[in-house]
């Protein structure tokens, strides 16, 4: 069971005049974040990249779907001392779909299209390397709509025996109009209505790095630089851009490295669900 996989790591430095310890809880797994608290004041780099600490201590960091095995954290206190930690990182595996007769236009976007699609790709890139100093995201993590989970992080699609990139997000399927509400408090960064891949489209920034992207949505509710509490309504389920079927797709980045949404979810009891990542973990 993934949610076995959730630790809590407590470093303790000897020969101290004062208690510094590092504190990693959540999920080190594949698509996983983790939150860290250490000695105010100290530095922290996660795979030579330098983490964003708050003045109480507090950082997050977090694993792509295909992250290696092994991670280096490397801490730096106030006083001087380093200290340096491997993470281990445990794998998935992850279901794999197979299409086939689909027409060209739905597995390969013309090259009328790519100028436009390399241009959204850049705003989109832009807004997931922002990094804010609030800690909107201490909020914690709703469902961001009611409906059947239909599709599942880390899946891959081969279309017309052509490898698709695999998907990132976790799709609720559910009528057009279906209110979509924010997960989490956070600042509004990207309000469009038609971008090729993703339609009616919002991203909001929780601060730190981590981005949420809403997206095929039929109505959006919210503009850029307006800030939401969750469970503010931002907008409703439609069948936008490249999708065959209305239903949100949801997904969350620590700045490059894609997260796995569900993780971050208390289970619903009720929730039917497809290719539930539990039962497929590594």
């Amino acid at each position: 069971m993934i949610r076995s996989l959730v630790f809590l790591i407590i470093f303790l430095l000897p020969n101290t005049a004062f208690a510094n310890e590092l504190i990693l809880n959540g999920n080190f797994i594949q698509g996983g974040l983790v939150y860290g608290n250490i000695t105010p004041g100290s530095k922290v780099v996660f795979e030579d990249r330098k983490v964003r600490v708050s003045d109480s201590g507090r950082f997050v960091f977090g694993f792509g779907r295909d992250f290696k095995d092994k991670a280096v954290l490397k801490v730096t206190y106030p006083d001087g001392r380093e200290d340096v930690r491997e993470i281990s990182i445990a794998k998935r595996k992850y279901k794999t779909e197979r299409l086939t007769g689909l027409p060209p236009s739905k597995v390969t976007p013309s090259k009328k299209f790519l100028d436009r699609i390399r241009k959204e790709n850049g705003e989109i890139a832009r807004i997931r390397a922002i990094d804010s100093e609030d800690e909107w995201y201490l909020s914690g993590w709703i469902w961001p709509a009611d409906g059947r989970v239909s599709g599942v992080y880390g899946s891959q699609r081969i279309l017309n025996d052509i490898p698709k990139r695999p998907h990132f997000g976790l799709d609720v399927a559910a009528p057009v109009g279906t209110d979509v509400i924010a997960s989490t408090d956070g600042m509004v960064r990207m309000v469009e209505s038609d971008l090729f891949y993703t339609g009616g489209t919002i991203m909001i920034d929780h601060g730190h790095g981590l981005v949420s992207v809403y997206s095929h949505l039929s109505k959006l509710n919210v503009r850029p630089g307006q800030f939401v509490k969750q469970g503010t309504k931002i907008g409703e389920v439609g069948s936008t851009g490249r999708s065959t079927g209305p239903h949100l797709d949801w997904r969350i980045n620590w700045f490059k490295e894609r997260l796995d949404p569900e993780l971050l979810l208390e289970p619903r009891a009720s929730q039917k669900k497809t290719g539930d990542p539990k039962k497929t973990a590594g």
